[in-house]
């Protein structure tokens, strides 16, 4: 059989899977950390106490992005191979009844009876199972939920969001400590922003004012529960 010579294509959808996951530990990464450190300086804690504050929060954070993920993403798994395996039982049982409802999604889409038959008996000759699952679940290669991938992404992702501001206790005077990671947090999360953005073919800076305003509203209210404590203590 010869096929038609086809352009090379690169889609974004192939990297959805793990550019979601990474960007999520990321930005959780920085705006976790960077709010639980602005918190506790606000309440006066000393240097110190900040760095071990922060180390617990990175570690924590990142098993907790790590276990969230793989959980989250094998149920979506675990939903996709009971399709896959209700159709596969359908398919054994009542082949022209599938044939017929895999017809009738193509002439939904705009092909013609005559030849939406013709593509389903081709396309179910070829991979039946592979074809339902594509057009009547919507499960597709470049889609389907990988847990361990995931997992690994929110992990490493959120120890690099958090260990920047990190980064800042050790530069930052601590007389000024809390304008210094506030103003250089909402640097990160803007620059992450854009960056995931860029990657997944979004307008840039909205994908960085996003990011921004939740992160910077995450900051506020955590300095003023800090500096409720802090009063309080």
């Amino acid at each position: 059989m010869k096929f038609m010579h086809r352009h090379t294509e690169h889609h974004r959808t192939e990297r959805i899977g793990w550019l979601r996951a990474a960007v999520l530990g990321a930005n959780d990464g920085i705006v976790s950390t960077a709010s639980l450190l602005i918190g506790v300086a606000a309440a006066n804690a000393s240097h110190g106490t900040l760095l071990v504050t922060g180390m617990a929060g990175l570690v924590a954070g990142a098993m907790s992005m790590a276990a969230g993920e793989y959980v989250s993403v094998h149920s979506q798994a675990d939903t996709e191979r009971a399709d896959l395996s209700q159709e596969r039982a359908e398919l054994a049982s009542d082949p022209k009844a599938e044939h017929i409802e895999l017809a009738n999604i193509y002439m939904h889409r705009g092909v013609s009876p005559e030849l939406a038959r013709q593509v389903a008996d081709q396309l179910m000759a070829h991979d039946a199972l592979g074809s339902h699952a594509r057009d009547e679940l919507g499960i597709s290669e470049a889609l389907t939920a990988k847990p361990l991938q995931a997992a690994l992404a929110s992990a490493a992702s959120f120890v690099v969001g958090a260990a920047l501001p990190l980064a800042v206790i050790v530069i930052a005077p601590q007389q000024s400590l809390v304008p210094w990671m506030s103003g250089m947090s909402l640097l990160f999360l803007g620059t992450l922003g854009a960056i995931a953005a860029k990657a997944g073919g979004a307008k840039v800076m909205i994908g960085a004012w996003r990011v921004t305003l939740w992160g910077a509203l995450a900051m506020g209210i955590t300095a003023l529960v800090g500096s409720l404590f802090g009063a309080a203590v």
